[in-house]
C-alpha cells in the first residue's frame, strides 16, 4: 500500500496493460478503475436492477461451479454472500462505470467479477486485491464469458422491470373504462381530419381508449416470453468453451431456481449470442405503447382546448398556473408530458433498433447502448403512464352542453338523414346549412322531407351513434325540391 495525496491509501493492481493504484477501500479493481477513467459518456452509472441482476448469475454461477465440484466450498459460501449482499443494496457505489461502454460490456462483467471477489475475499479474513484467495475471473467468473453474462443479465432486469409498466397500464385500463361508463350518454361530434364528421358518444371514445390499452398490455405481457430464453453456458461465442459439461446443464435451472423466474437454455446458444432481436421485441412492444398514449393525449388536449375558443368538450384536472405571464391560464401539462416520454422512447427505439443491427459475426458489441435506452423506456413509461392516470384522466370531467350544442350546430349529422331522403338531397340539405348557419332539423321540417317524429327518432343520439337505421324511414326519398 501507499500514501498518496489527500491521505488515501492505494493498493498496487496489474492486468495485461500494466499496473495501476486502486484506493485500497475499494472493493473494485484495476480493469474497473481503467472502465471508469476510459468511459466518461452519460454521467450516469449502471442501474440498480442491473447490479442485482449481474450478482444473481455470479451467485448461481457459483452454486453450479461447487456442484460440479469445481469451487470449493468455502470459496462458493463467501461468493454467495457476497451476491445476497449486493442483492440487499449493498457496495452498490462501487458500480462505477458508465452504462454506455466499449467491449460488449466487458467492463460491467469485470467491475462485478472484482466487487464479488474483493468482498468475499474480506468475508474469508483476507485483504482486499489479495486474488489468491479469491479471484475475479478464476473464481467469480469460472465457466461464464461477458458474452453470456451480460445478455442474461440484461434479460433478468427487463424482466423485473416490465411488471411496473403492466401494472400501470392496469390501472389506465380500468381508469379509461371507468370513464367509458360515466360518460357513456354525452353525445359529441365526431371528427376526422379534423372536420366535423358524424356523432358519437364520449363514452365509446374512452371505451376505444381502453381497448388500445388493453393491447398494450397483452403485447408487452407476450413478449416476456422471449427474455426467458437465456444463452448462459455458451461463453463467448455459443461453443460453450471452457464451461464444464455438467455446469453448462445446471447452470439455467440454478440461474432460475436464484432469480424465481422460469427461464430456459437456448436451442441454439450460437444464434442466442449473435443475434439480439429479443431486445428490439421488447423495444418495439415499450415504443407501440407509448405511441398509442400519446395520440391518446393528443385527442384529450384537442377535446380540452379553449377552454372557451376551441373545443372545449372536456375538462382536464387543473395541476398547474399555465403561464408567468397570462393570468389564470392552465395547459394540458400532463398529456403534455406523456407525449414527451413516448418522444424519448421513440428515439431510443430507434437507438437500440440500429445498435441490434450493427453486430457483426459472431456478437455484438452493443448491448451497453441497448440497456441503458431500453431500461430508461421501460422505467419512463411506467412513470409516465402513473401520472398520466392519476394525475389527468381519473379527473377528466365533461362539457355535456357543449358537447350537445356542438352537435345540433353540426352540419355533420345530415349524414343520419341519408339514408332516408338520399345522398343528393341530403348533400343540398348540407350545403344549405354551411350557407346559411340554419340548423339542419329546421331545414328538413321547412322543406317537408321528414317529418319531426321521424327527424327525432333519426337524430336520436343513441340511432346516430349506434350499428343500424330505422327501416321504416329507409329510402323514403322525398320529392321536393329545395
Amino acid at each position: 500500500m501507499e500514501n498518496i495525496k489527500n491521505n488515501t491509501l492505494f493498493r498496487e493492481e496489474s492486468d495485461s496493460i500494466g499496473s495501476k493504484k486502486v484506493p485500497v477501500e475499494a472493493y473494485y479493481g484495476v480493469q474497473t478503475l481503467r472502465a471508469a477513467e476510459n468511459f466518461k459518456i452519460t454521467g450516469f452509472r449502471m442501474h440498480k436492477e442491473f447490479i442485482n441482476s449481474l450478482a444473481l448469475v455470479k451467485k448461481a454461477s457459483a452454486i453450479t461451479n461447487r456442484e460440479v465440484e469445481l469451487l470449493n466450498k468455502k470459496i462458493e459460501s463467501a461468493i454467495i454472500q457476497a451476491c445476497d449482499e449486493i442483492v440487499l443494496g449493498n457496495l452498490h457505489d462501487q458500480f462505477i462505470i458508465d452504462p454506455i461502454q466499449g467491449g460488449a460490456g466487458t467492463s460491467a462483467n469485470m467491475n462485478i467479477n472484482e466487487v464479488v471477489a474483493n468482498r468475499a475475499i474480506e468475508i474469508l479474513d483476507g485483504e482486499k486485491g489479495d486474488y489468491s484467495i479469491v479471484h475475479p475471473n478464476d473464481h467469480v467468473n469460472m465457466g461464464q464469458s461477458t458474452n453470456d453474462v451480460i445478455p442474461t443479465a440484461g434479460k433478468i432486469t427487463i424482466l423485473k422491470l416490465l411488471p411496473k409498466v403492466i401494472e400501470q397500464l392496469e390501472n389506465l385500463y380500468e381508469a379509461f373504462l371507468a370513464k367509458s361508463e360515466e360518460f357513456d350518454d354525452v353525445i359529441k361530434m365526431g371528427r376526422t381530419q379534423m372536420q366535423d364528421a358524424i356523432p358519437i358518444r364520449l363514452g365509446q371514445e374512452f371505451k376505444a381508449y381502453s381497448s388500445v390499452v388493453k393491447r398494450d398490455i397483452k403485447r408487452i405481457t407476450n413478449v416476456q416470453e422471449e427474455l426467458k430464453v437465456v444463452n448462459m453456458g455458451g461463453t463467448a461465442i455459443g461453443t460453450g468453451m471452457n464451461a464444464d459439461d455438467k455446469y453448462f446443464e445446471k447452470v439455467v435451472p440454478n440461474l432460475s431456481i436464484v432469480t424465481g423466474i422460469d427461464l430456459v437454455q437456448a436451442e441454439d446458444l450460437i444464434d442466442s449470442t449473435q443475434n439480439l432481436d429479443c431486445f428490439v421485441s421488447v423495444s418495439s412492444a415499450i415504443k407501440t405503447c407509448a405511441v398509442s398514449l400519446s395520440k391518446i393525449a393528443n385527442d384529450l388536449r384537442l377535446m380540452s382546448s379553449g377552454p372557451r375558443t376551441g373545443f372545449g368538450e372536456i375538462n382536464l384536472p387543473p395541476k398547474q398556473n399555465g403561464s408567468s405571464i397570462m393570468p389564470g391560464k392552465v395547459n394540458p401539462v400532463i398529456p403534455e408530458v406523456m407525449s414527451q416520454v413516448a418522444f424519448k422512447i421513440i428515439g431510443n427505439d430507434v437507438a437500440i433498433t440500429m445498435a441490434a443491427e450493427a453486430g457483426q459475426l459472431e456478437l455484438n458489441a452493443f448491448e451497453p447502448l441497448i440497456f441503458f435506452n431500453l431500461f430508461q423506456s421501460i422505467e419512463m413509461l411506467a412513470n409516465g403512464i402513473n401520472t398520466f392516470t392519476e394525475n389527468c384522466i381519473q379527473g377528466i370531467t365533461a362539457n355535456r352542453e357543449r358537447c350537445k350544442e356542438l352537435v345540433e350546430n353540426s352540419i355533420g349529422i345530415v349524414t343520419a338523414i341519408c339514408p332516408h331522403v338520399g345522398y343528393k338531397k341530403a348533400a343540398e340539405v348540407a350545403k344549405i346549412a354551411m350557407n346559411t348557419g340554419e340548423p339542419i332539423r329546421n331545414i328538413l321540417l321547412k322543406n317537408k322531407l321528414m317529418t319531426e317524429a321521424e327527424i327525432n327518432d333519426v337524430l336520436d343520439p343513441i340511432n346516430m351513434t349506434e350499428p343500424g337505421i330505422s327501416a321504416k324511414y329507409l329510402l323514403n326519398y322525398k320529392k321536393i325540391d329545395l
